[in-house]
C-alpha cells in the first residue's frame, strides 16, 4: 500500500465523527477519505469514491445508527462489493449478540469506543493490512467460545434471545426468523438449559446480566 491509510468514517453522531476525524488525522499515515451517517450513505460514498478512482482502505463502522441502515447490515453489504475494503467495527456495545452478528457479517475487527487512541490506531493499521483487530473483551469472548467445555449459545440462539427480549411471541419470532413455532420452542428449551433457567423472563435477565444481549433500553 502506498500513501496514507484512507478511512471511511460511518457514525450517526456528527460530534463523534468529528472527534474520530480529529484523532485519526493526528496520526502519521492515516487520513479520512469521507464520512457517512448510516449504512446506505456509506455504500453511496464507497461507490462515489470508486467512480473517482479514490480508494478506501478501511471502513470504520458504528453498529447502531438511528433509523438508517445498521452497521451489521452495512458490513454484510460492503463485503459483497468487488475489492471490498475491510470493515472495522467501532462501537459502545460489547454483548455476545453484537459481536457474533458483526463477525458473521464479515467484520475484520471489533473495537470499543472507550479504547485508547493508540489501540484504535493500531486496529486501523491491522485492518488495512488484512489482519484481525479485536478489543480484549471481544477476543476473550471468541476464544472462550472455542476453548470452553461448557455449551455456549449458538448465534441462532442468541438471535432468538434478542427477539425474545423485545417481547415478541413465539409465533412472531418464528415469522421473523423464518422457522416454525416448534423450532422456536426447541431453541427455547436449549437456551433455558444452557442458561440454567426455566422461563423466558429469567432467560432474558440472565442473558442481559452476562452481556449475551443488550439490556432493555440500550441504544
Amino acid at each position: 500500500m502506498t500513501g496514507d491509510i484512507r478511512v471511511l468514517l460511518v457514525d450517526d453522531h456528527p460530534v463523534v465523527r468529528a472527534g474520530l476525524r480529529a484523532m485519526l488525522t493526528e496520526f502519521d499515515g492515516i487520513s479520512v477519505a469521507a464520512e457517512a451517517a448510516h449504512g446506505e450513505a456509506a455504500l453511496k460514498e464507497l461507490a462515489r469514491l470508486h467512480a473517482h478512482g479514490e480508494r478506501v482502505d478501511v471502513v470504520l463502522m458504528d453498529l447502531q445508527m438511528g433509523a438508517g441502515m445498521d452497521g451489521v447490515t452495512a458490513t454484510s453489504r460492503i463485503r459483497l462489493l468487488d475489492k471490498a475494503p475491510p470493515v472495522l467495527i467501532l462501537t459502545t456495545y460489547d454483548t455476545d449478540a453484537d459481536i457474533l452478528a458483526a463477525v458473521e457479517a464479515g467484520a475484520s475487527g471489533y473495537m470499543l469506543k472507550d479504547a485508547p487512541p493508540e489501540q484504535i490506531r493500531q486496529a486501523v493499521i491491522a485492518a488495512a493490512a488484512g489482519q484481525t483487530a479485536l478489543a480484549p473483551r471481544v477476543a476473550a469472548l471468541l476464544m472462550g467460545r472455542i476453548s470452553s467445555p461448557a455449551p455456549a449459545l449458538t448465534p441462532r440462539e442468541v438471535q432468538l434471545l434478542e427477539r425474545l427480549a423485545t417481547g415478541l411471541s413465539n409465533r412472531a419470532i418464528a415469522k421473523e426468523m423464518f422457522i416454525s413455532e416448534a423450532t422456536v420452542k426447541t431453541h427455547l428449551v436449549h437456551i433455558y438449559e444452557k442458561l440454567g433457567v426455566d422461563n423466558r423472563t429469567a432467560a432474558i435477565a440472565v442473558a442481559a446480566e452476562r452481556r449475551i444481549i443488550r439490556g432493555r433500553g440500550s441504544r
